[in-house]
């Protein structure tokens, strides 16, 4: 009894853990990796479970694991609002549960110079078409765009595409204008384009019932708990039954090993009148 209580327990706990599977997307709005001194920006942990209690927290040269609300930003339930961005808060920032799941990261350069380079916040699929904004507070300016310090190519209008990027495309870009200088780097990071795999096909005799993403309990709790409720009585009816078998055969063997009063007393009385009759016929 003991063995199978502590496998249940373990069973409950492995079925919990496997129901916690709550997270979370942090996104940025305006979209870009790079902001202007005393832009608005508004960062929100888009979360699949309200209850998990997601918070934004962030990483700066002045700060380390701060929370908004705490000295920075202004918090508006599961987002983070910063009115004057400053250059003091760039920095990576993230989404944190309160059981300390993370979501993904963002990196966010403020810059108190003219020029920025509008680039993708969140990783690029390899085989999609990404551009690059050169831009002052009012305009896209003709710039030169740079990967880790090579020039690419020089666009009139200020922006970019790349078509069909690749692992090759991943780097550290830049733009530069003759009229309002350089803007600051940023990271563009390319991910593989996920593949899908054929599922296998189960066998006729299997029939699955549960649909894709949803944890359920273990089929051998339910089974261990039915065996434990129908067999239980019947387990102790038998220990019963058993017993008052054993009380009654121990009583009867006992009857059986000792006479009755009755019976004993008779026996007693024989031999009494037999002792009688041959000490009298000695006698005579």
């Amino acid at each position: 009894m003991m063995e199978e209580t502590s496998l249940l327990l373990l069973l409950f706990v492995s079925s919990l853990l496997c129901c916690t599977t709550n997270q979370a997307h942090l996104t940025v709005s305006p979209s870009s990796s790079q902001m202007f001194k005393r832009d608005f920006v508004s960062l929100s942990c888009e979360e699949d479970d309200s209850s998990a209690g997601w918070t934004l927290r962030r990483n700066t040269t002045r700060q380390h694991m701060s929370q908004c609300g705490a000295s920075w930003g202004r918090s508006a339930g599961s987002s983070c609002n910063i009115s004057l961005i400053a250059p003091w808060d760039s920095g990576v920032y993230w989404c944190e549960s309160r059981e300390g799941a993370t979501s993904n990261s963002i990196n966010i350069t403020v810059t108190d110079g003219s020029v920025i380079l509008q680039s993708p916040v969140l990783p690029v699929i390899e085989g999609d078409d990404v551009t690059l904004h050169c831009k002052t507070k009012t305009s896209n300016l003709p710039a030169d765009f740079y990967k880790d310090g090579s020039l690419i190519r020089t666009e009139p209008a200020g922006h970019m595409t790349i078509h069909h990027v690749s692992k090759s495309d991943e780097g550290l870009y830049k733009c530069h204008s003759s009229s309002h200088g350089e803007s600051p780097s940023s990271w563009i990071t390319v991910t593989e384009k996920p593949t899908t795999t054929p599922q296998p096909t189960p066998p006729s005799w299997i029939t699955v019932t549960a649909p894709p993403f949803v944890c359920v309990a273990p089929p051998l709790v339910y089974r261990l708990a039915y065996h434990l409720v129908v067999f239980t009585p019947y387990f102790i009816s038998t220990l019963l039954m058993m017993s008052l078998y054993r009380h009654r055969t121990t009583g009867y063997n006992i009857s059986m090993a000792t006479p009755p009063p009755n019976q004993a007393a008779e026996g007693l009385a024989e031999e009494y009148d037999d002792i009688m009759e041959v000490t009298t016929e000695h006698h005579f």
